[in-house]
């Protein structure tokens, strides 16, 4: 008696299976998902979008399918990506919650903590911000981040004809974040942790395959190392703390005050949990305020009647000033056009080109139905050139911030709805701080305008942004 009969139902049965599977993981064919590919099977077109990075696989993808939302396949999942100022709006307001890519959560957070529900650790993560990000904080930062600014200046911009002002401004932001948020000062230790954070950066949004020599398998490995040094540091200073007896330490003291942020049960964080919102903040407070200093820069020396009018809103400020004085939060305030000059640079090269959210129920948008489960992309590129919104889209025109602004959903350069970038304020302050102490000190000339940018996890300059500083005659 022949086998064959058997095996060709077995092997039906099996058919049959994998494709019901199909049907069920692929969003119900039944409905109108958004036109697009998800590519290679797993991978999908995760190494496209590294290797071209947002804005031009957005591009690509608009011109091919559809102005409004298409779908890829990016990190191992399928992803609806949301255009224009409809689709800020829709990903800002809808039933769409937080949701990061597995290479952030496992090159930011250790194992243990690597599978907790996103909104729980959302949740957790704003109580931890918050504390140290509330306005009283934010006040008392000023006169630091000015005195870390005059330090930085004297010692790596004084003196040289020429500065690499990209790597530079990553040196200042990472070393000032670093004594706000963990105030150890050793130097060793500092440039330690700051090499390491070089390997998270790059493995971030990085093809999630963990094999050795892979941009994600380094930055697993750097995101280990920057814990266990940072659990060092929390338990020395909890111990110190206790023995102190300190309740009420001071807003510049935020490590302190970040031992005292309980859960709703008002249970004390680990240090280990403590480590991982520690690591994630310091990458929101250093490698995007970086990045958004040296291209306002940037912009400053290509453009002198730009750069005049910076100059004379910040004189005025420094003539107010006695020898010596630092910079106030009252200082800040009257920065008015300068700030209007960096929403403009913003606007041209956001550091943060989108971001990334979870689908919890079938949507529609644009006369498509994105499925339960789908993760959704939303990215500022799509309304920041756009001339609907921005008129000559390409011209440099600060006075686009002038009333009332650009309008809602168009610019996003922190994000949007409920959960905007809850670092926009300090970012503010610590980008004023350091164009102050910069523009105050010197003229800028660019040496390379064809610098070409590329686009990883955020715009850099190739040649690291090459400036010439000319000391002003004071």
């Amino acid at each position: 008696m022949t086998l064959f009969p058997y095996i060709f139902a077995l092997l039906l049965i099996l058919s049959i299976s994998v494709f019901l599977v199909w049907m069920k993981q692929s969003g119900h064919t039944n409905m109108k998902v958004p036109p697009g590919s998800c590519g290679w099977p797993v991978v999908g077109e995760s190494f496209r979008y590294v290797s071209l990075g947002t804005q031009h696989f957005i591009s690509e993808k608009r011109k091919k399918y559809s102005t409004d939302v298409f779908k890829t396949s990016i990190f191992g999942q399928k992803m609806a990506v949301f255009c224009g100022a409809q689709g800020n709006k829709f990903v800002f307001t809808k039933l769409i919650t937080s949701w990061w890519p597995v290479t952030v959560k496992k090159i930011l957070f250790s194992p243990e903590f690597s599978h907790t529900p996103l909104d729980e650790t959302s949740a957790a993560m704003h109580r931890f911000v918050h504390e140290i990000l509330k306005p009283e904080a934010l006040k008392n930062y000023v006169p630091v981040m000015d005195a870390m600014a005059r330090e930085h200046v004297e010692s790596d911009w004084d003196g040289n004809e020429v500065v690499k002002v990209h790597p530079l401004s990553k040196k200042y932001t990472f070393e000032l974040a670093y004594r706000l948020f963990v105030k150890e000062i050793d130097v060793e230790q500092v440039t330690r942790i700051f090499k390491h954070f070089a390997l998270v950066t790059s493995g971030m949004f990085s093809v999630p395959i963990n094999l050795p020599g892979t941009a994600y398998s380094r930055g697993v490995k750097g995101g280990k190392l920057i814990r266990e040094e940072l659990v060092k540091i929390i338990k020395k200073w909890r111990q110190e703390m206790m023995e102190k007896n300190e309740t009420s330490p001071s807003y510049t003291d935020s490590l302190s005050r970040m031992l005292l942020v309980t859960d709703e049960n008002g249970k004390f964080m680990s240090e280990k949990e403590m480590s991982n919102y520690i690591i994630a903040l310091l990458i929101g407070s250093y490698e995007s305020t970086s990045t958004a200093v040296s291209f306002v820069l940037k912009y400053l020396a290509e453009l002198p009647h730009i750069y005049d009018e910076v100059y004379k809103e910040l004189m005025e400020i420094a003539k107010s000033k006695r020898e010596g004085e630092l910079l106030t939060w009252e200082d800040i305030q009257k920065m008015r056009y300068s700030w209007n000059v960096v929403c403009e640079s913003l606007r041209l090269m956001p550091p943060v080109q989108g971001g990334f959210r979870e689908v919890v129920s079938d949507v529609s948008f644009s006369g498509f139905t994105i499925p339960k489960g789908y993760k959704a992309s939303w990215t500022a590129y799509t309304t920041h050139k756009d001339p609907e919104y921005f008129p000559d889209p390409e011209k440099f025109d600060p006075s686009r911030y002038e009333g009332n602004g650009p309008a809602i959903y168009t610019y996003v350069p922190f994000g949007g709805g409920a959960r905007m970038c809850c670092g926009k304020e300090y970012a503010r302050l610590e980008v004023l701080v350091f164009i102050y102490n910069i523009v105050t000190r010197f003229r800028l000339e660019i040496i390379n305008p064809q610098d070409k940018i590329v686009f990883h996890s955020f715009p850099i300059p190739m040649e690291g942004l090459p400036l010439r500083i000319i000391r002003h005659n004071i």
